[in-house]
């Protein structure tokens, strides 16, 4: 140790210098030796200290898997964007958008490749004598199927594309609109086979589902509030639902006048697990794949969910933190559900009796047939400068 040889050379030097001998010298011979001996130990401790040190050390830096990651050990994540850019960060296994996520998307300047794809394939496509609307429904699936293509190409698994919710009450026109997206997607690069054409869960909702499903054609059932829609979905034969968890939860807060509720008792959490019981404890197939978060927490107490759609900003919540993540939902193991009639008469009295689902579902199809008329509106715009430069 340096500071013992430092005083040695010291305690030698010092006599030598002052000339002492006897006990003087006996007496500072001691000191010298007892203050040798205590940076000895010193010296010593400090080194062990060291090297119990490492292995902590060593741990510490060993990278915490973080909760998005501990996450994907339970539940297939699925990014809930139109935001090209924000999918490429999170590595999700599925990708969905919808009306509201494109027309925000449509605006963002790092997509206007897209939309003018979209908007010179419909001028192209359109037939003699279509009128501005016309296009703007041509160009609006195209762009549709072209934000699905671009998703496709960085997530492996499906690709959620939605029929026009002002669509949500009719069976015909909702299965015409579904093949035309399919045909869309597969021109624009999507095979249809990763396609989830996605449907409001009304009756109507269903019955579409029922008839595309039977062609193969694979529907994701949005929208969707309450038990007796899960099983109507499931009875239909759909591919996966998409409960709503955060919507429930904003409905039954204005309910109670109330800020919070905690997690285990919040009723957007509540009704997925419900629904993931039910269908566990009766066999069914269909995916079930919480939707509309409003918080980490509540993506958290569903951890072992089939799937979890989630926002770029929850997805940077769960990739940043590192607490651990415990399995929530699984197989029951004691079935306690009883069995939901979902025939139509049925189903309709149950929405009838539910408000929450009622006024959710209504306020969901208003919202997306809004923001697809926005989206038209900011199309038909790009159409009519487009056939102005042409005149």
């Amino acid at each position: 140790c340096v500071v013992k040889d430092t005083a040695n050379r010291m305690k030698t030097a010092f006599l030598h210098s002052a000339g002492l001998s006897g006990e003087p010298a006996a007496r500072i011979a001691g000191l010298a030796a007892r203050c040798t001996a205590f940076t000895h130990a010193a010296c010593h401790g400090r080194k062990a200290a060291r090297i119990a040190a490492q292995p902590a050390r060593a741990r510490a830096s060993v990278r915490m898997a973080s909760e998005l990651e501990q996450l994907q050990k339970y539940t297939v994540i699925v990014a809930d964007t139109g935001d090209i850019d924000s999918i490429k960060q999170y590595t999700p296994t599925d990708g969905t958008t919808n009306p509201s996520l494109i027309y925000q998307a449509a605006q963002m300047p790092e997509y206007k490749a897209l939309v003018d794809e979209a908007v010179n394939y419909g001028k192209s496509h359109a037939g003699p004598g279509a009128s501005t609307d016309d296009i703007v429904e041509i160009v609006r699936d195209k762009l549709f199927a072209l934000f699905g293509a671009e998703i496709g190409k960085i997530v492996p698994g499906y690709v959620s594309i939605e029929v026009d919710a002002r669509l949500s009450f009719d069976v015909e026109k909702s299965v015409k609109k579904a093949y035309r997206l399919l045909e869309l997607a597969e021109e624009s690069g999507l095979p249809r086979e990763r396609v989830l054409i996605k449907l409001a869960t009304t009756w109507e909702g269903c019955r579409v589902a029922a008839l595309l499903e039977k062609q193969g054609i694979r529907c994701n059932m949005t929208l969707l509030f309450s038990l007796v829609q899960a099983v109507a979905a499931a009875e239909a034969g759909a591919t996966l639902i998409s409960p709503f968890v955060g919507r429930i939860l904003d409905w039954y807060k204005k309910a109670l006048g109330v800020n919070s509720i905690p997690i285990e008792e919040d009723p957007g959490v509540v009704s997925v697990r419900q629904i993931h019981e039910y269908y566990k404890c009766f066999g069914y197939d269909t995916i079930v794949m919480g939707a509309s978060f409003r918080s980490k927490d509540e993506v958290l107490a569903l951890a072992g969910c089939d799937r979890l759609t989630i926002s770029p900003k929850l997805l940077k919540e769960l990739k940043d933190g590192t607490g651990e993540v415990v399995r929530r939902l699984g197989p029951p193991e004691l079935c306690s559900a009883e069995r939901v009639m979902a025939d139509e008469a049925s189903f309709r009295y149950a929405m009838n009796q539910d408000a929450m689902a009622t006024e959710k579902l209504a306020e969901g199809i208003r919202g997306f047939a809004k923001d697809t008329e926005s989206l038209n509106a900011q199309l038909a715009a790009l159409v009519t400068a487009a056939e102005a430069v042409h005149i």
